[in-house]
Parts: C-alpha cells; structure tokens; sequence
C-alpha cells in the first residue's frame, strides 16, 4: 500500500524558445504526470516563451516515481501537437526532506543536482532551505523536440501528523 509522505507545490513558472507548431507560434500548455495523477497548466496564446507563474500541487506517495512533464500546443479543430517532454526524480529533494532541517541557517544550500544524461536537466538545480520552506530550482530541457526548456520551482510541503 502506497503511504503518503507529503505534497509537492510545483510552480510551473515560464517555458523558453519553445516550438512553433502554428503559422503563429504555439498556444502551450505544461501537463505533469506523478502516478495517478494529471495535472496541467493553463493555455498560453500564440507565445513560444510563455509566463505562467501557476502552482500545481501533487501529492507524493512512496514508492516515489519520477515526474513526468509534456508541453502541448493547444488546437481548436485537430489533435494538440507534442511540443517535448521531460522526466525527472524528486528522490534527491526527498532525501533532504528525511534530513532534520529545523536547526538550518536560514538560505542553506542543502545539496544540488547536476545535469547528467539520466536527467533532463538543463542546468545545475539547487535545493535550499529559506524561511522555514524547502525548494528547488529546475530548468528542465525538453525532449524529442526543436528546442525548448521549462522553468519550474519545486516547494516540499509537509502534512500534518496526527497521534
């Protein structure tokens, strides 16, 4: 049985040189994928580097699987296009959450994940504690596409426990 370890606040924040699949650009919207769960962001019309600033919150269970994150182009009258896809494991955020962090400075770089080619990452993603919350910052690169990167912030957010 699944036991639920907390939720995960992932604000999807831009997309950058996204694209096009229209004359015009792109109308994209970002679709994560944990387990069971689907969740996406809103349409963005005819912009290859849109500005979304949208929390999506997941809740997370172990065995943890890696997010899953597609970006589509929104059409009226045809099928949405593909616009890339990425993967990636919030293992490493979970194993500084297992960490007693109440003792931490304030901006504390708890560890940082390296792009490799097991990862989709774009860029080196730090995972800091500040101001009693812990986050990560990821630039994912897309897959199977032109080109395009996603920009998002992972916030870890622990439940309640009860006697």
């Amino acid at each position: 049985m699944d036991r639920l370890m907390g939720l995960l606040r992932v604000k999807v924040l831009r997309g950058v040189n996204l694209a096009y699949r229209d004359a015009r650009g792109s109308d994209p919207y970002v679709v994560l994928r944990l387990g069971r769960q689907k969740l996406k962001t809103s349409v963005k019309k005819s912009n290859v580097n849109p500005e979304w600033n949208e929390d999506l919150t997941l809740s997370v269970a172990e065995p943890v699987d890696p997010i899953k994150l597609e970006v589509f182009d929104k059409d009226t009258f045809t099928r949405d296009d593909k616009m890339g896809e990425a993967e990636f494991s919030i293992q490493p955020l979970l194993d500084v959450v297992k960490m007693n962090l109440e003792d931490m400075p304030d901006g504390c770089l708890m560890s940082s994940v390296l792009p490799s080619t097991q990862n989709c990452l774009a860029v080196e993603s730090p995972i800091i504690w500040k101001n009693g919350i812990l986050t990560q910052d990821v630039i994912l690169r897309l897959r199977n596409v032109e080109s395009g990167e996603i920009e998002l912030q992972l916030q870890w957010v622990n439940i309640p426990k009860f006697p």
